[in-house]
């Protein structure tokens, strides 16, 4: 039962009314360039002149501007009655575009791509189906193709991925020793973050980055450096094409996007491609075992209704998975942060 406080005045429900106004506003502060614009000017400014600069209405920037020092995004300090505002550490790291821990495209993805599918939460919950149709008026497809309705999207995305694997690459790559596997293909490597810092971590390793051909050509263009030697790049679709023999497979979020049908015919290819000894390492956000947590796991769970067709796993459930097409020695490991692994021997 809930406290007599909480019958009393439900603070905790008010909180979860206002959350996607909260998430709104920092989209917005995003969007319209505020960090940037305080990080860049080094000094204080006020909500008339942020306004000017912007582009903005003068009393809409000034709400903003409260809601975000309310946030704990800005601070602000008044001088002569006049408030002047600057950015908290936290967001010049990580809500400006040009700090090296900008999480800046994946606040675009979330406000311009995730957002209008969860409007349709209700109708994915009832149809049991994802909604892009509904959000972006086209048929989904494999791999994201529904949201991607330009190549400045798709990059959106890419870097979007690419901010998230920087918040936990190296503790997932860690988790275990990697550096027995020197023949790595990281299958749907996108943006190339992993890959990048695997070979950063274990220098005798190479690694092959499959994914869709357009996906591969704007990662080389946008994210991989050509000098990236060890770092090697195949096309195609790994569901339908042929993949490369390894002794590592790196799995990034794939299995959780899938139906299950889907997932066991990936890993079975996986398995027979591996050469023996080999593994089969999956980054996957898990659920707890009796499923009463971690929310932000259950969260994503609603992500893949309204988004794709799969959903969020316990490790039970990739267990029996990974031992349903052979692997063995199974082990699940986490980080604390958003994602973890488990780590499939042949």
């Amino acid at each position: 039962m809930g406290s007599s406080e909480d019958l009393d005045f439900p603070k905790k429900l008010i909180e979860y009314r206002d959350g996607f106004l909260v998430s709104k506003t920092m989209f917005t502060a995003c969007e319209l360039g505020v960090f940037d614009l305080l990080l860049e000017s080094e000094v204080p400014l006020s909500s008339a002149v942020i306004a000017q600069h912007l582009g903005s209405s003068a009393d809409g920037m000034e709400r903003l501007l409260s809601a975000c020092v309310g946030l704990k995004l800005l601070e602000v300090d008044l001088k002569n009655e006049e408030a002047f505002y600057r950015n908290t550490e936290l967001s010049s790291l990580y809500l400006t575009r040009s700090s090296p821990k900008s999480l800046y495209h994946m606040m675009m993805f979330y406000s311009q791509s995730m957002y209008l599918c969860w409007h349709y939460l209700t109708d994915a919950v009832r149809d049991g189906g994802n909604q892009t149709e509904r959000a972006f008026g086209v048929p989904f497809k494999k791999c994201y193709n529904a949201i991607y309705r330009s190549e400045e999207e798709m990059i959106t995305f890419m870097h979007c991925m690419n901010s998230l694997w920087h918040l936990c690459k190296k503790d997932v790559l860690t988790l275990f020793d990697l550096s027995l596997f020197p023949n790595v293909c990281d299958l749907g490597g996108c943006s190339g973050a992993l890959a990048k810092e695997c070979i950063s971590l274990y220098p005798a390793s190479t690694v092959t980055i499959y994914d869709l051909p357009k996906v591969l050509q704007i990662a080389k263009k946008h994210f991989i450096s050509p000098d990236e030697h060890r770092i090697s790049f195949q096309e195609g679709d790994f569901f339908e094409d042929s993949i490369p023999e390894a002794d590592l497979y790196i799995l990034s979020r794939i299995i959780n996007n899938w139906t299950k049908r889907k997932g066991l015919h990936l890993l079975e290819k996986v398995y027979k491609a591996c050469k023996p000894g080999g593994a089969v390492l999956l980054v996957e956000e898990l659920l707890n075992e009796d499923r009463s947590g971690p929310v932000t796991s259950q969260l994503q769970s609603l992500n893949m209704l309204v988004l794709l067709e799969g959903k969020e796993w316990t490790p039970a459930e990739f267990n029996k998975l990974l031992t349903a097409v052979g692997f063995k020695d199974i082990q699940v490991r986490t980080t604390g942060k958003i994602f973890n692994a488990i780590l499939g021997r042949k």
